[in-house]
């Protein structure tokens, strides 16, 4: 569990056990409900990180959108919704080159206006010849967007990199070199689901190679 949830959900618990004291369980019952779901939302599980030259979902959630953007980009939008894992991953290896804050409005997530209205936080990594863009957008609930790392910080894919709370979403923008794995409908999960694979990569050739056995006299082909 994020640390976060810890304190949310004793708090809660501990408003439920003094409401409890004075007016009684069934008083006290609706704290405690908010306490265990703070503990539920906040969870963080183990993920396995695919290898290869990919790129990792940074977030859990529905595609909701892929739209062609200037310079030959595509952006990729995931809405997060309150039952979804919200800490973020890093979608590529690479080094954190800018980190940029932009306060806006707290549009539903969902909505496509809130790619480039919402309060958000843009993050741009490089690596391995490629920069890949992604951000973290608040939505109507979601109120504070947390990131762990700075500028000039390396960074694995698929490790933890912040979170969102509540309901929110995540745009991650590729370049040409990119080819999208992804459509529009599709639920993907932080550190795990392939958003896309790098199209610039020659794809290993199989080539025959000839073995001559010259005790058997054999000609074999691997």
């Amino acid at each position: 569990m994020v640390r976060d949830g810890i304190y949310y959900a004793l708090a809660f618990t501990a408003a439920g056990a003094f409401v409890t004291y004075l007016a009684g369980a069934w008083f006290g019952l609706a704290l405690y409900l908010v306490g265990a779901f703070c503990a539920y939302f906040f969870r963080d599980p183990e993920r396995m990180t695919p290898a290869g030259d990919i790129a990792v979902s940074p977030a859990d959630g529905k595609v909701v959108a892929v739209v062609a953007e200037s310079g030959r980009q595509t952006r990729v939008s995931i809405f997060l919704n309150i039952f979804d894992v919200h800490v973020n991953r890093m979608p590529i290896s690479g080094v954190i080159a800018d980190v940029r804050y932009s306060k806006g409005k707290f549009l539903v997530a969902s909505q496509e206006a809130a790619s480039s209205e919402n309060e958000q936080n843009t993050v741009t990594v490089q690596g391995d010849g490629t920069r890949v863009v992604f951000k973290q957008i608040a939505g109507l609930i979601a109120r504070r967007i947390v990131f762990t790392k700075k500028p000039g910080d390396f960074v694995n894919a698929g490790e933890r990199v912040g979170l969102i709370k509540f309901g929110s979403r995540v745009d991650v923008i590729f370049g040409p070199e990119w080819m999208l794995e992804v459509h529009p409908g599709m639920r993907v999960s932080a550190g795990t689901s392939i958003l896309a694979r790098r199209s610039d990569r020659a794809q290993p050739v199989r080539s025959a190679a000839v073995d001559v056995n010259v005790e058997e006299g054999l000609l074999c082909r691997t």
